[in-house]
This record gives structure tokens, C-alpha cells and sequence, in this order.
């Protein structure tokens, strides 16, 4: 299991468009993904967990992925974050 930190600096934070994007990527991957924020946890791979966590901009998001690809799951998710969801 790997787990990675990330903040969210996209306008707006995790409101549909990023969420969407996020949870496409994440479906591209064998590896399970807890995300968890706030004392709460979601399925990365579920568009309505994910929204559900109402992460802001500015908020920090714990990545715990668990799987055969694990590895290129999290460097996926680290990118995505870093170039604020441009594609």
C-alpha cells in the first residue's frame, strides 16, 4: 500500500469537473483507493464519495492505493495534482 499527501490547489476544490476527472483516472487502475479528508473516507473511484467529501481548495487529501499497479496509481494521482487538473 503506498500513501501520499496532496493538497488541492485547483479553483473551487473537488467540485464536479476535477471530481470527475479524478475518479476517470483512478478507474483506469486495478489498485483500490481509500481517499480520506477530515476524519472522513471515500472510494476514490466512486464520482459521488468523492464529491461527498466537499473538499475545498487549499485542503490537504490522504491517498491510501492498494493494488498490483499501486505505484503508477499514486504517480498518476501525484501529476494530476500538480498540474491542477489540467489535462
Amino acid at each position: 500500500m503506498i500513501r501520499i499527501n496532496v493538497e488541492v490547489t485547483v479553483h473551487g476544490g473537488l467540485h464536479a469537473r476535477p471530481a470527475s476527472v479524478l475518479v476517470h483516472l483512478l478507474n483506469q487502475h486495478q489498485s483500490s483507493v481509500k481517499m480520506i479528508y477530515n476524519g472522513k473516507e471515500a472510494n476514490g473511484k466512486s464520482i459521488l464519495s468523492v464529491m461527498a467529501l466537499g473538499v475545498k481548495t487549499g485542503d490537504e487529501i490522504t491517498f491510501e492505493v492498494d493494488g498490483s499497479d499501486e505505484q503508477e496509481a499514486a504517480s498518476c494521482i501525484q501529476k494530476l495534482f500538480e498540474r491542477d487538473f489540467s489535462v
